[in-house]
């Protein structure tokens, strides 16, 4: 059939958009590369700037749509990732990583039992050390474990969520929270698609590299309850509980003082050492700058932990699109208010708010029924 002036002008609606958008993550973006005083931050700044601004140029002639996200993918993540790697420059994590590998293959455990200065601490739980075994940069399988989640949660337009500055900087210079946040979306889409021990290994497996994941459990586990009931659920329970904690809890009973100093004490910022974790966000400015802020930013995010906790019990999401969205705000009000926090770890609400977006046209919308009931009728 034939496309009306109409039906061309609602397809094309995006695309004056998304080339302003790609000219302001130029501006953007290079700003940051003048301002920061990393290097790697530099380097990724200037190619991600020459990225965007080849995917705005492109966007604004006569060429397919998939032709500038991948100049974007390019120049935010392709180009500065290998310049990187093959130079040997990689954020603090990537080294951490790589310490923790060896110290697990050297001593039988990723962690420093009496860690002082930062280069000491390994914030991430155990699972985190398996990729400094690997061999190779430990940013190929960071990226790669992501990449493969993302493609199997079904999330829409990765090419625009791969060019993302939250999400292009740490894949190039080396973040740990994207596996972590890949595995998370993995897990729910997983539980809305009916298939709890999927969803239990893929939390598992996030749960075992970092505290993060674990808020994502209980999420999934409501998911599951309403949708298939309470066997399906303890199933999904019993195979992600099993899984993290298969991992995790060997090394904290082998050595729980270290295991408590790296994991729990430095990142909530109760050590002596301050964590590099330091971006101005409400939490971080709470323990710097007021009298016993520290205690009060714990209050506040055990007191959001409790509420969400709540909204599950008494109104638990039934489909995929309302677990996630509970999820991404219950992690944005932590990332606000955690001590020692930074603006990268705002990609967990950002990938899950992209999970919820993608399954709103897919999930049907149910109020007070179990999913397959409602479908039955």
């Amino acid at each position: 059939m034939r496309k009306t002036f109409g039906d061309r002008v609602a397809t094309d609606a995006g695309w004056p958009v998304e080339r302003y958008a790609w000219a302001g993550c130029a501006v953007a973006v290079a700003g940051f590369a003048q301002v920061s005083d990393l290097v790697t931050h530099r380097v990724w700044g200037w190619a991600a700037a020459a990225g965007y601004t080849l995917a705005a140029f492109l966007a604004s002639g006569a060429v397919p749509r998939p032709a500038a996200r991948a100049a974007a993918v390019a120049g935010a993540v392709v180009a500065p990732l290998v310049g990187l790697v093959v130079t040997g420059l990689g954020q603090s994590e990537v080294a951490v990583i790589e310490r923790s590998g060896r110290l697990l293959a050297a001593t039988g455990s990723p962690y420093v039992t009496a860690p002082s200065a930062v280069g000491d601490f390994n914030p991430y739980l155990p699972g985190m050390a398996l990729f400094g075994l690997l061999p190779g940069d430990p940013r190929w399988w960071l990226g790669g474990v992501f990449v493969a989640s993302l493609g199997a949660a079904g999330l829409r337009s990765p090419a625009l969520l791969l060019a993302c500055p939250l999400v292009a900087l740490p894949l190039a210079v080396g973040g740990v929270d994207l596996p972590v946040a890949g595995l998370m979306c993995l897990g729910l889409a997983l539980a809305g698609r009916g298939r709890p021990g999927g969803a239990g290994l893929a939390l598992g497996a996030a749960a075992a590299l970092k505290w993060t994941a674990w808020p994502a459990l209980p999420v999934a586990l409501a998911l599951v309850a309403v949708r298939q009931g309470g066997r399906p659920a303890l199933r999904c329970a019993g195979v992600g509980l099993g899984t993290g904690t298969a991992v995790v809890l060997p090394f904290a009973l082998t050595d729980p003082a270290g295991f408590f100093r790296n994991v729990v004490a430095f990142p909530f910022g109760l050590t002596a050492t301050d964590s590099p974790a330091g971006s101005p966000l409400p939490g971080r400015l709470l323990a710097a700058h007021v009298p016993g802020g520290t205690v009060i930013a714990l209050a506040l995010l055990t007191v959001g932990a409790l509420l969400t906790g709540a909204s599950l019990a008494v109104r638990p999401p039934e489909t995929l699109r309302a677990a996630a969205g509970r999820l991404a705000l219950g992690l944005g009000l932590a990332t606000a208010l955690m001590p020692a926090t930074r603006f990268g770890y705002l990609v967990y609400p950002l990938l899950l708010a992209a999970l919820a977006h993608g399954a709103a046209r897919r999930d049907p919308e149910v109020t007070g029924r179990p999913v397959e009931r409602t479908l039955a009728r």
